[in-house]
């Protein structure tokens, strides 16, 4: 078939599908498995479907190519997804951690194109752990990323527009961590383009701190000599770099799997002088143009739609206190609290994935991202206002059981 317009893009192909949730997606060769592998809970997945529509795959301009899906060997891939049964809306997302378009179509997708919604996801313009290789100045493979989703957020409520007939009622942003990061960089900076959005345990980024480079090189020091001697000293160390109290049971996968390699990726991306140790990393020494970096890609909490944001607090790899509170507290003092609920899910942590390693200990967020998404719409949509912030205890059954 005739692909639809995408406005910008490079290239673009199209199919119909008889069903666009993964369910069909995944017999015609139309996503990715290895993209969302390991990021949801068994117990937790609903499976959709049929959703007969037109999906659109392509990407725009980019000089890099370390996205390789579909043979293309190309950065800043996107995938549009229109349902037949429209009921007006779009979602929007970029990739979580250095994932590409597919990642979330499990977690967001299926349930947004069984509810009647056109789905939009990009890579975010680099992707892998050598994305800061897509523009070696500091800072800016992150700045690039937040360039590449408002890129497909304008090209696909046009695209959108352009194959219904007329634009989206409603056009919502949300993501899962680095895509929260964007959900957040996308309410305060481009309002004008959303309706609201659905932050999924989001990083903070700014320039004096917390961000990733302030308490993971501390957490890499001290975890090691707490692992073979138990310390009460280390361990208080790490409690005071922000992994929560009850999370010790998840450090020795979290530090095989993401601490190291994740100071270093993004350490890269804004400081790529540095050539010390990873644990010595002393982020306020280094030259003022390494927070310069950071400072081009700060948060302010200015947001200027609906944002609801959900955090588990035993999120061991970005910290609850650091991320999510700290976030809610710069929204607070930009003067935009009325626009914004935290919800903090007791017993969540970053991955569900590792629920059903843990199922006695953890608990799944995706069905309170679920819940939050439904506020969201009553919100934008009814003016009702959705439950308190607060932190949801285990046992709770709705977000109206958070309790400061």
């Amino acid at each position: 078939m005739t692909a639809p317009e995408v406005p910008g893009a490079e290239h673009r192909t199209a199919a119909r599908l008889p069903d666009l949730t993964t369910a069909g997606t995944v017999r015609t060769g139309h996503t990715v498995p290895a993209d969302w592998q390991g990021l949801h809970a068994a117990s937790a997945v609903r499976r959709y479907g049929p959703v007969p529509g037109v999906q659109v795959d392509g990407y725009f301009p980019a000089r890099t190519g370390l996205n390789t899906h579909h043979g293309w060997d190309h950065d800043a891939q996107f995938v549009l997804r229109m349902p037949d049964a429209w009921n007006g809306g779009l979602v929007v997302t970029g990739a979580p951690g250095v994932r590409r378009q597919y990642a979330v179509d499990v977690l967001v997708g299926d349930r947004a194109l069984a509810r009647g919604y056109a789905f939009a996801a990009t890579d975010k313009g680099g992707s892998g752990p050598e994305f800061f290789t897509t523009d070696p100045a500091p800072g800016r493979s992150l700045a690039g990323w937040n360039a590449r989703t408002t890129e497909l957020l304008a090209a696909a409520r046009e695209a959108v527009a352009s194959h219904y007939g007329g634009p989206p009622r409603r056009t919502y942003v949300t993501g899962v961590s680095n895509g929260g990061y964007l959900t957040r960089w996308q309410l305060e900076n481009n309002p004008d383009l959303v309706d609201g959005g659905v932050d999924w345990e989001g990083p903070l980024w700014r320039a004096d701190g917390p961000n990733l480079l302030t308490h993971l090189p501390a957490v890499l020091a001290h975890y090691p000599a707490w692992r073979a001697k138990g310390a009460r000293e280390d361990h208080e160390a790490l409690l005071a770099a922000g992994c929560p109290f009850g999370s010790e049971f998840l450090w020795e996968e979290h530090h095989r799997t993401y601490w190291g390699v994740t100071q270093r990726i993004y350490r890269t991306a804004v400081d790529p002088d540095y050539r010390g140790a990873e644990e010595e990393y002393d982020y306020r020494a280094r030259p003022a143009a390494v927070r310069a970096a950071v400072a081009g890609v700060e948060l302010t909490g200015a947001i200027g739609r609906p944002l609801l944001s959900l955090h588990g607090t035993l999120d061991a790899l970005l910290p609850v206190g650091l991320h999510a509170d700290a976030y809610a507290e710069l929204v607070a003092g930009a003067g935009r609290g009325d626009l914004h609920r935290l919800y903090r899910i007791e017993g969540g942590n970053h991955v569900d994935g590792y629920c059903d390693l843990h199922p006695d200990r953890l608990r799944p967020l995706q069905p309170w991202y679920e819940e939050a998404f439904d506020a969201l719409e009553r919100w934008v949509e009814d003016g009702v206002e959705p439950p308190p912030g607060g932190t949801v205890p285990a046992g709770a059954r709705t977000l109206g059981a958070a309790a400061d």
